[in-house]
């Protein structure tokens, strides 16, 4: 089953288009989330008061390019907070499986929002929809929203590899024409 779910991803996660835009409002939101393997409540509002935050939608935890993503993030977590950036993933797992995605694949370093309504990912346009069944999982867009809570960054694309750096490159201009 997880072969075939991660071919189908393969197949259908080309072609998202990251519907919000620079300058547009980022809706706010609070979900269930898992960071070390331990559930707590996230709150975006929260995370914007201590700087600019990095929410990157994926498909699904345990899948090859979702694990990658999440390696590649953990391992340029220092960057991000060397910024004064926070960042949160988020799919439409369950709680149970984002705790050992955060502690296995996040390797403790960040947080994944538990999204299975799926009313995050929509409020995002980040919904895969299949006709008939509805939202079948997460489009791979990663946002970068300011702390006045508007988007500096939105990217798009089934590959993880340019997600963090160009998540990166927009926290950094940020902090660079924000310097105390």
């Amino acid at each position: 089953m997880t072969l075939f779910l991660s071919f189908c991803l393969g197949i259908f996660a080309t072609g998202a288009m990251a519907a919000l835009k620079p300058g547009d409002a980022a809706p706010d939101f609070s979900l269930e989330a898992a960071q070390g393997g331990k559930p707590f409540k996230f709150s975006l509002a929260e995370a914007l008061k201590k700087g600019p935050v990095v929410v990157y939608f994926y498909p699904k935890s345990f899948t090859s390019v979702c694990t990658q993503e999440a390696h590649e993030f953990a391992e340029s977590i220092e960057d991000f907070a060397a910024a004064g950036a926070s960042v949160i993933g988020v799919s439409s797992d369950n709680i149970v499986t984002q705790q050992e995605f955060s502690s296995k694949e996040c390797r403790d370093k960040f947080p994944v929002g538990a999204d299975p309504d799926f009313s995050v990912i929509k409020a995002y346009d980040a919904a895969f929809t299949l006709p008939i069944a509805g939202p079948a999982y997460a489009h791979r867009i990663s946002y970068v929203i300011s702390p006045a809570g508007k988007i500096l960054s939105a990217y798009a694309d089934s590959g993880a590899e340019k997600h963090i750096s160009t998540a990166l490159a927009a926290v950094r201009k940020w902090r660079e024409a924000h310097k105390p």
